[in-house]
């Protein structure tokens, strides 16, 4: 018989909620097990993800996976691993890169499947959208400033910024990320995944 966790993924995959507003149609991509104790929340798949059907299956997800010190095979083990996106299928571009998350999808899914999640310890807010979403008021005036303030979420959130390669700018202006964030972030991804 299929658990209440398998029946709603389900149900999410043949999502037609936004279906008129997406270019390419609906493909929702994420992963969700009942043992996941790491849960990744990023914006919205890209198009590379959306056609693979591979969640963080593109350049910002190799930098992604280098961040947190895990292979392809840890972060795609569901029994470790839940990467539930703010927007579940890919929306389509905007001036300066891809439109943000379509906003029915979390209020919509997040809220019924997080829940069947019992054993997550600890969440990754992956930029602006996850950060506004899930911190609301406690976020800071900036993407940079609520980065920098990353203690402060502790210990149910470890805040990020994108992976992404257009925010290769924002790394070389702030060395202090990578040298201050990711020793804590590698340790705390470990003691999670290893837990599982």
């Amino acid at each position: 018989m299929a658990t209440r966790l398998e029946l709603l993924s389900a149900q999410i995959r043949a999502c037609r909620v936004c279906e008129s507003r997406l270019p390419c149609g609906p493909r929702p991509v994420f992963a969700a097990g009942p043992g996941a104790r790491l849960l990744v929340i990023g914006q919205a798949p890209g198009i590379k993800v959306h056609e693979s059907g591979i969640a963080w299956n593109d350049r910002s997800g190799e930098r992604l996976r280098q961040w947190l010190a895990l292979d392809r095979s840890q972060f795609y083990d569901i029994r470790k691993v839940a990467i539930v996106p703010m927007g579940l299928c890919y929306p389509g571009r905007a001036r300066h890169g891809d439109a943000p998350p379509r906003p029915e999808c979390a209020p919509l899914w997040h809220v019924q499947l997080l829940p069947l999640m019992k054993k997550i310890t600890l969440t990754l807010l992956i930029g602006a959208y996850a950060q506004g979403y899930y911190l609301g008021a406690r976020r800071k005036e900036s993407l940079t400033s609520t980065v920098m303030a990353w203690r402060e979420f502790q210990p149910a959130f470890f805040v990020l910024p994108h992976p992404s390669p257009r925010n290769d700018i924002w790394l070389r202006r702030n060395p202090w990320f990578e040298k201050d964030c990711l020793p804590p972030l590698r340790e705390q991804v470990r003691r999670a995944v290893d837990a599982s």
